[in-house]
């Protein structure tokens, strides 16, 4: 693997509806095509990384993806580092406002917050982000972006699964009990990434709500 260089200026030209000279400007229709173009790469992005792979995923295969142009893509994200680890950031954002839609009235039952967590970590999300790691592994440009993004990624995993299990963290060994869980999340989704492993997760989603039962009362 070649090491990663950033993105060079084409001769294209910026968009004309992707001016940032106005932050504080009412949004329009031009900002809100900015916004959907950059929203259409972000996600392009992720999809790539878990289909092709970090060798196989440039800013120019996303562009063609995102349905836009290489000198649209260059604007929003100058660096191919820059596009990737915005992608996956986006799209656990986005991860993270769906469990909080599907739990809202607050602690859940635990077998189906165990389902949601560990469902984090066997689609297309996870794929993308251990691709990165990997990559990052072998990338020094990478590798800061990416270890900021886990870092913040894991704090806002275990804050969520804290307050959906409901789970109180001032209790000796609570706190263990939640990262053990999100790290059995995490083994399972490399366990996925190579075979089904549907039938076995299920049956070990079943034993950690029971150990969740047993620890968090």
């Amino acid at each position: 693997m070649g090491p990663v260089t950033g993105i060079q200026p084409t001769g294209d030209a910026r968009p004309a509806e992707e001016d940032r000279s106005a932050p504080d400007a009412q949004p329009g229709p031009k900002q809100a095509r900015s916004r959907v173009t950059r929203r259409h790469l972000l996600e392009a992005a992720v999809a790539c990384l878990a289909e092709q792979g970090w060798a196989g995923s440039t800013v120019a295969v996303v562009a063609e993806r995102a349905g836009v142009s290489r000198g649209a893509a260059q604007y929003h994200f100058p660096t191919r580092e820059d596009l990737f680890t915005a992608a996956v950031a986006y799209v656990s954002e986005e991860r993270y406002a769906a469990l909080r839609d599907l739990f809202q009235a607050g602690p859940a039952a635990r077998p189906a917050v165990v389902e949601a967590i560990v469902d984090l970590y066997t689609g297309a999300l996870f794929r993308a982000a251990l691709q990165l790691w990997v990559a990052a592994s072998n990338e020094e440009q990478l590798r800061p972006q990416v270890t900021e993004l886990e870092a913040r990624v894991g704090r806002e995993t275990h804050r969520i699964t804290v307050e959906l299990l409901g789970a109180d963290e001032s209790v000796p060994g609570v706190r263990e009990t939640v990262q053990g869980l999100l790290d059995m999340a995490r083994g399972l989704g490399l366990a996925n990434v190579l075979t089904d492993d549907t039938a076995r997760r299920a049956r070990v989603v079943a034993q950690w709500s029971r150990i969740l039962d047993a620890a968090l009362g």
